[in-house]
């Protein structure tokens, strides 16, 4: 948060008034993080985005109006956008990535612990992403078959072209799912010397998040060997 000691502002939006009571209960509990709204549905938690300057907001992807999918992309595209977490009842759930691929930097499960929630909230707040490796996995098998091979694509300026070698590398092990620390490992540098390149791959790629250069690393066909990059 460079620095800033001002608490995690958090919504919470939800169909079910024991789903976000439970939360809530959770985030209180948290150091640094503060509950500063609740909504039921898709178009109370535009309204929440607008007017109650939230930083984060937990998500559910299936609600009745609006859903968690179309309230993803109009909150991402408010001016002072909060970061989305969507929650849902069942791992790899198709609509929660529909809502990944509408802006949303996370996916939780709602059984999550709630230290994990705790974590996931505050990663994402710090342009991190709260997606496992499963999951990251997962997305890019679903968004493969939507997305041209890359022969199919004409030649053209690509603004991967803008990364070194060394970053290019890392944005294709972010693909795969590695963290800061276990990108660290695999090429031998410090974390802060991650976080470094990771913020420079962001910058050069004009992307939001992890997430979002997930999506970028398949739509440029640096992941055309499977997902996982190969990885057994």
């Amino acid at each position: 948060m460079n620095g800033d000691t001002s608490p995690i502002r958090v919504a919470i939006v939800d169909d079910q008034e024991l789903v976000r009571t439970g939360f809530h209960m959770v985030l209180d509990a948290e150091p640094g993080i503060e509950v500063v709204g609740e909504a039921g549905d898709g178009r109370e938690a535009i309204r929440l985005a607008v007017e109650a300057s939230v930083d984060v907001m937990l998500m559910d992807v299936r609600m009745p109006g609006m859903d968690g999918i179309a309230a993803t992309a109009e909150v991402i595209a408010t001016r002072s956008a909060p970061k989305v977490i969507v929650l849902t009842t069942f791992d790899l759930d198709e609509y929660a990535f529909a809502a990944i691929r509408a802006g949303a930097s996370g996916f939780l499960l709602k059984d999550v612990r709630p230290q994990d929630l705790a974590a996931a909230i505050r990663a994402v707040h710090d342009g991190d992403a709260a997606l496992s490796p499963r999951v990251t996995r997962r997305m890019i098998e679903l968004f493969s078959t939507e997305l041209p091979a890359p022969t199919d694509r004409p030649a053209a300026p690509s603004p991967i072209d803008a990364l070194t070698p060394r970053e290019r590398e890392i944005l294709v092990a972010i693909a795969e799912g590695l963290n800061n620390g276990e990108l660290a490992g695999r090429f031998f540098l410090s974390e802060s010397t991650v976080k470094t390149h990771v913020g420079h791959i962001l910058t050069k790629l004009d992307a939001r998040d992890r997430v979002h250069l997930v999506i970028l690393a398949y739509e440029h066909g640096l992941m055309s060997s499977g997902p996982a990059g190969g990885r057994p």
